[in-house]
């Protein structure tokens, strides 16, 4: 079968640029799937994307739809037929269905049938509804109408291409007819652009002063920006996202470097960083040091005879905001960060939890009763908590509320603070996602933890617990964030302990009954996945969960030397002899011995078993109480044979109630070593 290339480009004004990559992409899924629905094959596929265009290029795609068979099953033919040989309305409704005369079924098998063999269509008859269909279901929020036309798309359609190898392929969409006419350049080459066929299409642009390919584009100003930056002794700040918005931006990108005066430098550079990437898309420099140089770089869209106008331009857009930034951090600067509690006291947090002062001076005590236990200097962890909110009332945060933490930073150097109180006033938002970077400070660690815990604690008291998808107060973050800080900094924290210092200052403003074990149920929860993301199996989390421990930290030791327990070869046996043991437990009555008794035992394997274990109760109980878990249960491990030999030659359930009760006794210590570190009764 024959094959040919195809390509379609939609023009349009302007599309919105963070949008841009994702609308192309889904454009290009579209096309694709109706290729693959209509049994086109075709070779390779890709997409293009440019301020004003849309585009797909299919190579070698068949120009013919194969021819298919179709079979439908109907009734069963003794449903389909009375007894006299008559069609029932069953066999009446399958022709029907089938769109042909009861005679044309097929009723030589248990079901009728109706076989048809449908002949291809041409490709050129089927590409407008599939490309129709795919601008159809692109993700757009909001579509929008212009001039007198019904038809809706995220912006108004000004030129459609649409290829089959020469050849035009006639339709309309969106209210364009298509054609092989393409524009170039708004400035450099604003006239009509001839697309001589799909091959020839990123050339055809290219020579309209049109990069057609997103990623040609995008691999262009990083690589001009980068060189432009080391021109300066700098190194550029390319966040992907924004790279990808300023590729969205330009047709044909050409990187310039500008610069600003010096004295902004004196504002943090978080803030000049924030509103020249966010409000302007430049690309900021950092010297070596990782310090703001008085330098950025802007993207034009036009190749300028002239582009010092350029840089002029720019310069004196960006001055004025930088203007502001320098203004508020001057005007903030003015009075102590702690005065600005006063502001907070008229703050709400919450409703029914009182102010952000109140929440301010929660985190202060519980900063400092978690800094006492993690090693940390309690009296910074309180003042750092009674100023962690401080920085939210000031006008720099106000005018950029990413600032938050970052300009309490700032203003507490200003005011003398000591480094880890400063510090822990960025810190305490840490870590801000998945992966993110976790305090350094045990101060920071602190009030991050107090930060958090308080939160979950508070709503949690007023039952707004999240469920599904709905997470308003970012419960789900705040737990993992808690376990991160804990288990990755080796952190040896009491959660109970802290759990209930917390319920505790909320006073009556909570329902406090079950409410700490509720928390921390849900924050313990949280580990599940973490591990099943670190390839550990659910049974091993679900054995150290049985136990209860009351530390992340030790949570996440046990949960470390289960996993490598499961390894040794005697992992098996010994869970399935826990399992065995503690159902016979499970169904012990009355009070066991609080001792084992040697003069009920009647068989070599109870002397055996009961050597081992005291031998081990010896061994391991030191290496549990230091957490040394791993080496407790290699040690445990050596207890396979005294237990396989105990289970084979002896009846547990044995007819004198001592000598049973004995051996219930002997089964529970085993089962308390076991327990020492985790329920491996429970691994699958």
């Amino acid at each position: 079968m024959s094959a040919q290339d195809f390509l379609v480009e939609l023009g349009t004004e302007e599309l919105p640029p963070k949008a841009l990559k994702s609308l192309a992409e889904a454009f290009l899924a579209g096309i694709e799937k109706g290729l693959k629905d209509a049994g086109l094959a075709y070779a390779t596929a890709c997409y293009y994307a440019a301020p004003r265009r849309l585009a797909v290029q299919v190579s070698q795609l068949a120009v013919q739809q194969p021819d298919r068979e179709v079979n439908l099953d109907g009734p069963p033919v003794q449903a389909a037929f009375d007894k006299d040989g008559n069609p029932t309305q069953a066999a009446l409704g399958f022709a029907r269905k089938c769109g042909v005369d009861l005679a044309e079924i097929d009723r030589s098998g248990a079901k009728l049938r109706f076989s048809q063999r449908i002949a291809g269509q041409p490709a050129v008859a089927l590409l407008p509804d599939i490309v129709e269909a795919s601008l159809n279901a692109l993700p757009i929020p909001k579509r929008m109408r212009w001039a007198d036309r019904k038809e809706e798309f995220v912006r108004p359609t000004r030129w459609l291409v649409m290829l089959l190898g020469d050849s035009v392929v006639e339709c309309e969409i969106l209210a364009q007819k298509a054609g092989r006419t393409s524009r170039g350049h708004r400035f450099h080459a604003n006239h009509d652009v001839r697309i001589s066929r799909p091959d020839s299409y990123v050339e055809d642009l290219r020579s309209a002063y049109v990069l057609a390919d997103f990623a040609e584009r995008r691999a262009q100003i990083e690589s001009r920006v980068a060189e432009l930056a080391k021109a300066e002794n700098g190194t550029a700040i390319v966040p992907p996202a924004l790279l990808d918005e300023v590729t969205a931006l330009v047709e044909w990108p050409v990187p310039l470097v500008c610069s600003f005066e010096e004295r902004f430098l004196a504002v943090p550079q978080e803030a000049l960083i924030s509103t020249m990437q966010d409000n302007q898309k430049y690309f900021c420099l950092l010297d070596t040091h990782g310090k703001l140089l008085p330098r950025f770089i802007t993207v034009a869209n036009i190749e300028s005879k002239d582009p010092a106008q350029i840089v002029s331009g720019n310069e004196k857009v960006v001055r004025p905001r930088l203007t502001d930034a320098e203004f508020f951090f001057k005007q903030d600067k003015k009075q102590k960060l702690e005065s600005f509690n006063q502001r907070l006291a008229n703050v709400v947090f919450q409703a029914q939890l009182g102010t952000v002062l109140d929440k301010a001076e929660r985190v202060s005590a519980l900063a400092g009763f978690v800094a006492e236990r993690i090693g940390g200097n309690a009296d910074n962890a309180r003042r750092a908590g009674i100023l962690s909110k401080c920085d939210l009332a000031t006008e720099m945060v106000g005018e950029f509320p990413e600032m938050q933490g970052i300009a309490g930073y700032y203003y507490a150097k200003h005011d003398g603070e000591a480094d880890d109180v400063a510090l822990a006033l960025n810190e305490q938002y840490m870590p801000r996602g998945a992966g993110a970077e976790l305090p350094q400070t045990l101060t920071g660690a602190a009030v991050a933890v107090a930060d958090k815990l308080d939160t979950l604690v508070g709503i949690f008291g007023i039952g707004m617990l999240p469920t599904g998808s709905k997470d308003p107060y970012a419960l789900r973050r705040a737990a993992l964030g808690v376990l991160r800080i804990l288990i990755e900094k080796q952190l040896d924290l009491d959660l109970v302990e802290a759990v209930e210092f917390a319920v505790a200052q909320y006073a009556d403003k909570v329902k406090a009954a079950g409410l700490a074990e509720q928390v921390l149920e849900f924050v313990f929860d949280r580990l599940r996945a973490r591990y099943e993301d670190e390839g550990i199996d659910v049974s091993t989390y679900l054995s150290v969960r049985a136990v209860q421990p009351r530390s992340a930290l030790d949570f996440d030791q046990r949960v470390q030397a289960v996993q490598a327990f499961r390894a040794l070869p005697e992992a098996g046996s010994l869970a399935a002899a826990n399992k065995r043991v503690s159902n016979l437990l499970s169904k012990q009555e009355g009070q066991l011995p609080a001792a084992v008794e040697a003069r009920y035992f009647d068989h070599s394997s109870e002397f055996s078993l009961n050597a081992a274990i005291q031998h081990a109760l010896q061994d391991v109980q030191p290496l549990a109480a230091a957490r040394c878990y791993r080496e407790a249960l290699e040690r445990l491990a050596k207890l396979r044979e005294p237990v396989d030999a105990f289970f084979d030659q002896v009846l547990v359930n044995a007819e004198d109630a001592s000598v049973r009760a004995n051996r219930y006794a002997l089964l529970a210590q085993l089962r308390g070593l076991f327990l020492g570190v985790a329920d491996i009764s429970l691994l699958g």
